[in-house]
């Protein structure tokens, strides 16, 4: 009979998602991992196949979670366009002091590797791919609703906030204001292209 593992794998997974997003993929050694999430590389190797192997169940589990706080809000809000609202400002605003850094670990992994880490690459395209699928979900439900007048797809106005969001955290880290920060937000979506 095949012994049980003695380790929380959510548990291990979300450490290494914590020290993947601070240190980014390269600079992260095994001996960071294993200091990280208290396994032998052994231990790490049986469990998630090697760095590479725990690297994309780290990338699962972050668009996961963003996914989910999408959800979390979609539930809370009357309004589509509220929920993405309050989407953007709790990652621009609420873990810009947080989050492990302030980029986002997708865009953060994207900036970082080369094709000599093409599957990775095309694992992490993947999963901004289904952000902004999740996105382009509420913004259609937006104009269904009149509340975005705009004859964009939905889906370029979801990319079109992706890249508001990479450039917000970087201004945030400039100007840490919250009120700057969540005029800019409002901003994003009072205005072009989401209201022409």
């Amino acid at each position: 009979m095949a012994k049980a593992a003695k380790f929380d794998r959510q548990e291990v997974i979300d450490l290494a998602t914590n020290l993947y997003w601070k240190k980014g993929f390269n600079a992260t050694s095994m001996r960071n991992l294993q200091d990280e999430i208290d396994m032998r590389p052994g231990s790490i190797y049986a469990a998630f196949g090697n760095k590479d192997g725990l690297f994309i169940e780290t990338l699962r589990n972050y668009t996961d979670k963003g996914i989910s706080l999408i959800h979390q809000y979609e539930k809370e809000k009357d309004s589509p366009l509220e929920a993405l609202k309050d989407f953007v400002k709790y990652q621009v605003i609420t873990t810009k002091e947080d989050a492990p850094n302030s980029m986002c670990m997708l865009t953060k992994t994207i900036n970082e590797l080369t094709s000599d880490n093409q599957e990775l690459l095309d694992i992490t395209k993947a999963h901004i791919e289904e952000i902004s699928q999740e996105f382009a979900k509420l913004i259609e439900q937006s104009k269904e609703l009149g509340e975005i007048n705009s004859e964009k797809s939905a889906l370029e106005l979801a990319k079109y906030l992706q890249v508001q969001i990479a450039g917000l955290r970087t201004f945030a880290k400039i100007d840490g204001v919250e009120c700057n920060l969540d005029k800019m937000i409002n901003e994003c979506f009072d205005h072009y292209p989401f209201n022409a």
